[in-house]
Order: structure tokens, then sequence, then C-alpha cells
């Protein structure tokens, strides 16, 4: 006895055997699915005649993408870079560096031989000096030409020489540190291993050729002198050298003149000319001309009108118009102290003197 036959309508739709067996053989799984391609045209794209309703899809690229590549190439580039830097530093590091040696400073007052001259005119005494040729200010501390050295570019040469005047200008011209204000603005041209020193010299000023303000700076005691003309008369030479491969040495020597009046006479009063010679020795290594510091080595002052008698330890207190040198030599030097400094004085030239 055979099965039931077929309804006369067909077989229902949805039942094992009816609609769907039609297209059982026309169903993709889901791996020729993700293979195809084919791709549907949009609804702009079929209103153009003859217009495929599908079209075919681009074949996908393989591999890292032009972009991926350029930003790959750059990554490297920057690390072999980073590492040859590394490994080629053009500086040392601060373990290398070699000590740095305190400053070895010297002042020495000059007596004049009778009374200093003075008049009420600034300019007739210049002009009657040998300071008449005198340039003014930051103008008498020219920078000389400059070359490289053998382990120093020019640009290096000259920073150093750069330096070097920076500091002569703001310790010796300065009007706020001639009038013994202003100390920071000479500090911070220093090497950091210098700045205990120069912070001992003006917390205790000491006569031991290590810890005289003088020997930093240029400074008045304003209580007994003030600037009679800002205008400081001013003339040297600057000079650089290699000393060995990490080691720029610049050699400063000028001559200053000052104006000078009693202090309290405000704009009155006769006027008297100061003169300082001053030789500095700067040293610089890799660090310092990086960082625009010098290291100061060597500090040789003569000064006068001065009286051998007063100390210029801490302040210089010039003899003005119409005075005289006090009797006296210099304080008296111990020869079984240890640490101290020779006790020095001089004579102040009559052809020093402006000629009144």
């Amino acid at each position: 006895m055979g099965g039931p036959g077929n309804p006369p309508e067909g077989t229902p739709e949805g039942a094992p055997g009816g609609g769907e067996d039609e297209y059982r053989s026309v169903v993709f799984d889901e791996s020729f699915i993700r293979a195809a391609r084919l791709q549907e045209f949009s609804a702009q794209e079929r209103i153009a005649d003859h217009a495929p309703a599908v079209r075919r899809r681009p074949p996908l690229r393989r591999g890292l993408s032009r972009q991926a590549l350029v930003l790959v190439l750059l990554i490297a580039i920057a690390f072999g870079t980073a590492i040859y830097m590394g490994v080629r530093h053009p500086y040392q590091t601060p373990a290398a560096r070699d000590p740095v040696e305190p400053l070895r400073m010297t002042v020495i007052p000059l007596a004049p031989e009778g009374k200093v001259p003075g008049t009420a005119d600034p300019a007739y005494l210049y002009e009657h000096s040998p300071a008449a040729q005198f340039r003014t200010g930051a103008e008498g501390v020219p920078l000389p030409p400059s070359r490289r050295t053998a382990h120093f570019s020019d640009s290096q040469v000259v920073t150093a020489l750069t330096t070097a005047k920076d500091y002569i200008v703001r310790s010796a011209l300065d009007p706020e540190v001639l009038t013994g204000g202003e100390v920071r603005a000479v500090r911070v041209l220093l090497d950091p291993d210098q700045l205990d020193q120069f912070d001992q010299s003006f917390a205790r000023p000491t006569a031991d050729g290590r810890h005289a303000p003088t020997g930093w700076l240029v400074r008045f005691d304003p209580s007994r002198a003030q600037l009679a003309d800002r205008k400081v008369r001013v003339q040297g030479t600057l000079q650089a050298a290699e000393t060995d491969a990490s080691t720029l040495e610049v050699t400063a020597d000028h001559t200053f003149v000052y104006a000078l009046r009693a202090a309290g006479n405000g704009a009155e009063g006769e006027v008297s000319l100061f003169t300082l010679r001053r030789e500095l020795h700067f040293r610089f290594d890799r660090d310092d001309l990086r960082l625009h510091q010098a290291q100061l080595v060597v500090s040789y002052v003569q000064a006068g009108p001065l009286s051998c008698a007063e100390d210029s330890t801490n302040h210089l207190r010039p003899l003005l118009a119409g005075q005289t040198a006090k009797e006296g030599g210099p304080a008296g030097t111990d020869p079984y102290a240890t640490g101290g400094a020779t006790a020095l004085c001089g004579s102040l030239a009559t052809s020093a003197q402006p000629k009144v």
C-alpha cells in the first residue's frame, strides 16, 4: 500500500518538501558569501540605462598599505637617530667634569702722593686725564676678532668672549652693583661650583685672598662716595685661547675710570676720578658654554686713590677731592698664620691723576 498522495492544491508551503525545496540548490553558505566579490549598485547608479544590478568589487589587497610602510620607516629612522645621538653625545656628563678651582684674588690699594685733585665738572676731569680717549660703558669692552680652535668651534669661542664681557659689564659698570646694592646680576653668570665661595665672600668678608667681595666685583662704600657720572670710562682687551681639548680660557685686562663725589652732596660738591685696573682670568668647559656661565679663577685689582690703612675687603673707600691718604701702611701680615694673604699696598703715580 502506497503513501498518501499529494493534495490537489499541491504540497502546503512550509511543509517538508514544500516550496523551500525549489531554492535548496541555490542556498549559499557563510564562506561563500564572505568570498563573494559582487556588490550591489546604489539606486542612483541603477538609474542609468543598461546599468547592471550588481558590480564586481575590487580584489582585496594583501600586505601593508603604503601609509603604514611610511609610518614604520619614520619610526625606524627616529629610533636610529636617538641611538646615534646617545652614543655620540657632544657634552660631558657632570660626573666627568674636572673640579672647579676656587677664585684667587688680589686687591692692591694705591695711595696718592698728595691731595686728590678735583673740580665741579666731571667732563673737565676726563678731558685732562689719561682717560680722555677712553670709551664709555660697555663700548669700552669690545669683542676681539675670533676664530675656531682645534677643539672648539667659532660660535663656542664667541660664546666664551660674550660671557666674559657680560661679567665685566655687570660687575664693574652696573650702577646698582657699584653702589653696593646688587650682587645677583653677577652671581648668575658664575659656574654653580663657585657659588658657595661667592656667597661666603659676601656673608663673611675676609682678607684671605679667597673671600673678598671686591675681588668678585667693584663696589664703593655708599656711606662715603657716590657716582657723579654714571658713564664710566673704560679701555682694555679680551683674549681667548684653548688650554686643552675640553677647556677655553679668556683673559680680560681693563682700566676703569669713575667720577665720584662725597655721599649725601647730591649734584653738588667737587668731583674726583677713581682709577681701577682689573685683570680677570675666566675658564670655560662645554657645560659652561652651553649654560652661558663662567669659572672666574683669577682676579687681580689695583685701585686708587685709596688709603693703605683702610680695609678694602668688603667695599672700596676712595679718597675724594682734596683728601690725602692716612698715615700708616696696610694691616700687618703674620707669616706664622696659615691661610692668610699678604697685605699689599702701592703708590698712585701723579701722572695717573687729572691735571687741574
